[in-house]
């Protein structure tokens, strides 16, 4: 059965950190870009990071770049992604995705029909 889940959200004051794990299992993880997504209240989906998204690379979305990190242990088919200086506007849903070869995940349109999804985490920052 092929899974993708989420763990690691909370509650956490502006400023605190997060550690999220998106651990794979089922498929290949190797052969598959991994992206987190978040979704606001009200607000629409958006791409926050990825890795191995074409041509091995990562991403940071611009509101993020700084203060989240991106990683992956293959051994444990599992992605994490190290939040720091958390803020108020960080608050959201948390979901990863898999893409296989990471075309689609290079550009993060999160309306984009990824190969798997989690079913998400809380993040809530508090001020």
């Amino acid at each position: 059965e092929v899974q993708l889940v989420e763990s690691g959200g909370g509650l956490v004051q502006a400023g605190g950190s997060l550690r999220l794990s998106c651990a794979a299992s089922g498929f290949t993880f190797d052969d598959y870009a991994i992206g987190w997504f978040r979704q606001a209240p009200g607000k629409l989906r958006e791409g926050v990071s990825c890795i191995r998204c074409s041509d091995g690379t990562t991403y940071y979305a611009d509101s993020v770049k700084g203060r989240f990190t991106i990683s992956s242990d293959n051994a444990k088919n599992t992605v994490y992604l190290q939040m720091n200086s958390l803020e108020p506007e960080d608050t959201a849903v948390y979901y990863c995705a898999a893409d296989w070869g990471g075309q689609a995940m290079a550009v993060m349109n999160p309306l984009h029909e990824y190969d798997y999804w989690g079913q998400g985490t809380q993040v809530t920052v508090s001020s």
